[in-house]
């Protein structure tokens, strides 16, 4: 048993960490919500659960979401960053928060934003 937590735990230190940028647009009147993530995967699940179930993704779409419905609205990746060995988890949140920022500049209609 000893053996077998050594070899999880190493699998764990050595397992691919992914983040990534990510827009949820609102397909009916073009505002957007621009995020990061530290785990690309938790955020795709966050808005799999919203979309099935109905809520909003985020508060601040709440009106938006009542009144055009899930269906209204995307998810979509824009970019992927695998964080290296040698970055602190400080390090890559920072990588990601830069990556968001050029996202911003590259969308433009801040007044558009959620």
């Amino acid at each position: 048993m000893n053996s077998r937590k050594k070899e999880l735990r190493e699998e764990y230190k050595n397992r691919r960490v992914t983040g990534c940028v990510y827009i949820v647009r609102n397909l009916r009147n073009g505002r957007f919500y621009l995020n990061y993530s530290d785990v690309c995967a938790a955020a795709k699940n966050s808005w799999d659960l919203s979309a099935r179930f109905g809520d909003p993704f985020k508060p601040a779409m709440r009106e938006d979401w009542r009144e055009h419905g899930p269906d209204a609205f995307s998810f979509e990746i824009l970019e992927e960053l695998v964080k290296n060995e040698d970055r602190t988890d400080r390090e890559f949140t920072e990588d990601l928060q830069i990556l968001t920022e050029l996202w911003l500049e590259k969308l433009g209609s801040t007044g558009k934003r959620y």
